[in-house]
């Protein structure tokens, strides 16, 4: 298991506007290390506990994105270094992350996440709640977040029609909000398995981590 070499093959099969997260989670420092010793330095984690004890122990030059499902009384450990929260699906937890953020006195990005799939098991805004959310009152008084796009993961299928159809909605709410907010800049959509369809459908932000560091512990 190459770690170095897996991560150079995509990152050199990648356009140069697409921007790689490592998804590191449940991968111990040491492959972090490798990956970083290879001059990687965007890193994706889905628990906040487990990134926040990994950004103690590493190099401060890293970038951690929290790309998993969140839960609002864990912002508090993440809001003093995170770099990016990928999945946040909820008024309630944008407000916590103000929250957090003003005590820090940082101004935390954010993707909001849609819910494009056709599982229940996925979370996320429609389309409607998304348009409504970015052109209300509340959402223009946080002074401690700031949205730049958008996030989706697409129904775990073989069907790879129903996956970029999914895809291509996603980017057209995408470039829909990005005339509604000037600051949307980020698409974050493709794993391991349909990175390559997402960037053909629009991403230009893909999360892969079986492919660079081997299959979950």
């Amino acid at each position: 298991m190459n770690i170095k070499e897996n991560l150079n093959q995509i990152k050199s099969s990648l356009p140069g506007h697409v921007t790689l997260v490592a998804v590191s989670k449940t991968k111990p420092v040491s492959d972090i290390l490798e990956a970083y010793n290879a001059s990687h330095r965007i890193f994706g984690e889905n628990k906040i506990q487990e990134m926040t004890e990994k950004w103690q122990q590493l190099p401060k030059d890293i970038e951690w994105h929290m790309i998993g499902h969140v839960q609002r009384n864990k912002v508090k450990y993440m809001a003093e270094f995170v770099s990016l929260i990928h999945g946040v699906d909820n008024l309630k937890l944008l407000k916590e992350i103000n929250k957090q953020a003003l005590k820090h006195n940082r101004v935390i990005e954010c993707l909001l996440q849609i819910h494009i799939a056709e599982e229940d098991t996925k979370f996320g805004f429609d389309d409607n709640e998304v348009t409504a959310l970015l052109s209300s009152d509340e959402f223009s008084s946080f002074s401690n977040i700031k949205i730049v796009g958008l996030m989706g993961m697409a129904t775990y299928t073989h069907d790879k029609d129903q996956i970029k159809a999914e895809f291509q909605s996603l980017k057209a709410l995408f470039d829909k909000c990005r005339i509604q907010n000037s600051e949307f800049r980020i698409l974050s959509m493709g794993m391991s398995g349909d990175y390559k369809l997402a960037i053909e459908c629009g991403s230009n932000m893909v999360r892969i981590g079986s492919s660079i560091f081997g299959d979950r512990n």
